[in-house]
């Protein structure tokens, strides 16, 4: 599945609309900015009270009501300062919740090809580390540009009606100051950007590694890991010694430009001062004034660069929007699921050329045990993921009774199936969360009860301390593989399905657990269409109609006896498997 990339010319496009789309509340930022306003009207008029003190104080007069309209001022400013910050900050977070809220669920609503081509630690890091740019934008960076561009439009008027002969001398560093901040803006936004894609890539690593910690133990893979870590680790840091370095030109480079523009105003002020041409109020007025332009000048650069982060960060969130995602709406309501599944001319391929299922012709009997065999990679597990619409078929149809499944909605359809596979993994929770998983009505401590006594879970349910309530850890890491099975089997009859798919469903078990689990298993398939994969032909010997796949090619339909005696790969396997002892020590499960 392709990307599709964003202009560079859309880059500022994009992120405003993202911005647009999520909803800013337009009326708390309409309060922040008129405190915003107050606070920069109110530091605009400190330099004007005093310059009248400093007059005052040179002439032996001083009159109270200038200190009492700066102390009010100076309060003002402090005022509105603080909760015009605080209202940014809400703003700034609603916006990256609703972000976050639409991210997470396009992601969940994204079809299987998807995660089949995203690592999942990458995904993570665009919807948190991503949107968190965006927060730091608005929260620090936003409010102070905007009032910072007052302040300097202000300063900049109001040192014009001072005296406008010094203000031309300031206004020198104008241009300069952009010919620094553009062209290292430019450069800023290419190693934020790289910067990203490698935290997200190292994202990836770690959560990849973590979820398999116990793998990367048993092999002894603790270097190899270390060593590719350590490799992303080094590449953040370049790219992080990069940034320092371009924000090591601007911040000195505008600091050292306006030093100088100070200095030049406060030599050519004495003089003036001294010829009597200007007053030493005056002075300290037009001094002020030029610190409060040198602040938000260097704002100013962090804004650009805060800001090039962001576009960055929505780019990759757009690309991700910008995918399709499942559709589920407006289709038919499946009403009667009892009714024969059949594959026609079904033709598929992870990737183009590579067919794993080739014309398939099928019928699934309703209400009946359908079992698959064959060799690994011959296209059992595809089937299935074909069938709960994970995948769509290049060619061919497959249809409930005379009805394409495509034309269902997507939540009806799924909800007609139950899984069963050989890992069955469980979810971080309790085991009654884990029973519970999925189901949107209210489901009672009977049911829960119910469904674990028939999935011949509840006696060693009732012998943990904490009962139901037991903690699973992750992916199920503190029950047994024979307990995580016999959980999922109750997750899957608390579902009630009308089609039951079990993916080697007994495989990784040793026998006490596994014939626990095959009762279990008989309690479930009743009265249901039943679908099982199988490796081991014991456990199927007994299925209404077995499907024998090689090579994403159906070579044979029939029961076990028929294909006993007319297939070839059935027969060889059959030998291989049911000719010793192990068949008549193997209970037979369906």
């Amino acid at each position: 599945m392709e990307q599709k990339s964003i202009p560079r010319a859309d880059h500022i496009r994009a992120f405003w609309s993202l911005i647009k789309v999520s909803k800013p509340p337009v009326k708390i930022f309409c309060v922040a900015a008129i405190l915003s306003l107050l606070e920069t009207g109110a530091g605009l008029i400190v330099p004007l009270f005093t310059k009248s003190l400093v007059d005052q104080l040179s002439q032996s007069t001083l009159e109270l009501s200038i200190i009492f309209l700066l102390l009010f001022a100076f309060i003002l400013q402090t005022v509105s300062s603080g909760l015009s910050y605080y209202f940014m900050t809400y703003i700034g977070e609603s916006i990256v919740a609703s972000i976050r809220k639409r991210l997470w669920k396009h992601v969940l609503h994204s079809p299987i090809p998807f995660f089949d081509q995203q690592e999942s630690g990458d995904t993570m890091s665009r919807i948190t580390q991503d949107t968190n740019t965006i927060k730091t934008l608005i929260t620090q960076h936003l409010i102070t540009f905007i009032s910072g561009l007052i302040t300097i439009i202000g300063s900049v008027i109001i040192l014009l009606i001072i005296d406008w002969k010094m203000t031309l001398i300031m206004l020198i560093a104008v241009p300069i100051s952009i010919a620094i901040i553009m062209p290292l803006g430019q450069k800023m936004y290419k190693v934020s950007k790289l910067t990203q894609d490698e935290m997200a890539g190292f994202s990836a690593n770690l959560g990849r590694v973590l979820s398999d910690i116990r793998l990367v133990k048993a092999f002894h893979a603790e270097k190899t890991e270390q060593a590719k870590g350590d490799e992303r680790i080094d590449h953040l840091f370049k790219y992080g010694l990069k940034e320092a370095r371009i924000l090591a030109v601007i911040s000195p480079l505008m600091s050292f430009t306006m030093m100088i523009v100070l200095v030049l105003l406060i030599g050519y002020g004495g003089v003036r001062v001294a010829s009597g041409a200007l007053s030493a109020g005056s002075l300290v007025a037009i001094i002020i004034y030029v610190f409060q332009i040198v602040v938000p000048f260097s704002q100013m650069a962090g804004f650009f660069t805060a800001f090039q982060k962001a576009m960055g960060g929505a780019e990759r969130i757009q690309l991700i929007l910008s995918l399709d995602k499942e559709t589920s709406e407006d289709n038919l309501v499946v009403q009667n699921s009892s009714q024969d599944i059949h594959f026609k001319d079904v033709s598929f391929s992870y990737k183009q050329g590579d067919s794993i299922l080739r014309q398939m012709t099928l019928s699934i009997p309703t209400g009946k045990t359908t079992a698959f065999v064959g060799p690994s990679g011959s296209g059992k597990t595809t089937l299935f993921a074909l069938l709960e619409r994970f995948y769509v078929p290049n060619t061919g149809e497959i249809l409930l009774g005379d009805t394409n499944i495509k034309q269902f909605n997507l939540k009806s359809w799924r909800s007609q199936f139950s899984y069963v596979s050989q890992e069955s993994p469980l979810m971080s929770g309790t085991i009654r969360d884990n029973i519970m998983y999925g189901m949107e009505r209210n489901v009672s401590d009977k049911e829960i009860e119910a469904a674990a006594e028939f999935a011949n879970a509840l006696e060693f349910i009732s012998r943990l301390p904490q009962g139901f309530d037991t903690e699973v850890g992750e992916r199920g890491i503190k029950l047994s593989g024979g307990q995580r099975q016999r959980v999922a089997i109750a997750r899957a009859l608390i579902r009630d399905p009308k089609i039951l798919l079990l993916d080697e469903a007994t495989s990784n078990l040793d026998s006490a657990s596994e014939l626990l689990v095959q009762k279990a298993l008989q309690h479930l398939m009743k009265g249901r269409t039943t679908l099982i994969i199988a490796h081991r032909l014991s456990t199927v010997v007994d299925a209404d109609q077995i499907v024998v796949l090689d090579r994403g090619n159906i070579t044979g339909i029939g029961t076990h006896q028929q294909l006993v005696k007319h297939h070839d790969l059935y027969q060889k396997l059959a030998k291989q498997q049911l000719q010793d002892s192990d068949m008549e020590n193997h209970t037979v499960a369906f």
